[in-house]
């Protein structure tokens, strides 16, 4: 199944550059416990604002990226050859990890969204989709709030009504 992973300010804003706009260390503990033995799927930017720019370890990284060669994660130049790849392993549980255009190119084929919502504003550059708003998205588990580096989050779960095949 595939699954986008996101934590969204009020305004479901992402990013502001090129980095996350918070510091979530519960946030981060959920993204890795959840994506770790997994497939990520990712643009170029999104790879090149990790730490030394190296992919995420013990987990399959996807990077959609043109004109770029490494050996530590697959490289594929299109949406089509992205697809492909992701077609490859549809038995497996794929993470959508970013950046925004990936996320609204890939968001009809994702059977669901984890979703951690900020009670912030981070004055974003990048937005994802806001799922309230989408018509194919319920949400259908909500936790309670908890206090992470003195934001207030939310962990939330959406599922795709509509799942478009890749």
């Amino acid at each position: 199944m595939i699954y986008a992973i996101v934590h969204a300010d009020k305004e479901w804003g992402i990013g502001k550059g090129n980095d996350m706009m918070f510091s979530l260390p519960k946030d981060m503990k959920f993204f890795r416990e959840t994506t770790l033995g997994h497939t990520v799927v990712m643009g170029g930017k999104t790879l090149r604002s990790f730490p030394n720019q190296k992919p995420l370890k013990n987990r399959v990284n996807i990077v959609l990226s043109r004109g770029q060669e490494r050996d530590d994660c697959i490289i594929v130049p299109s949406y089509e050859a992205l697809k492909a790849e992701m077609k490859n392993r549809e038995n497996e549980d794929i993470f959508i990890i970013g950046g925004g255009e990936i996320y609204k190119a890939l968001l009809p084929y994702c059977h669901g969204a984890y979703v951690t919502k900020v009670d912030a504003v981070g004055g974003a550059e990048v937005f994802f989709p806001n799922l309230d708003e989408n018509a194919d998205f319920i949400c259908v588990d909500e936790g309670e709030p908890i206090d992470d580096n003195g934001y207030t989050i939310r962990f939330t779960k959406y599922e795709n009504k509509n799942v478009q095949s890749l």
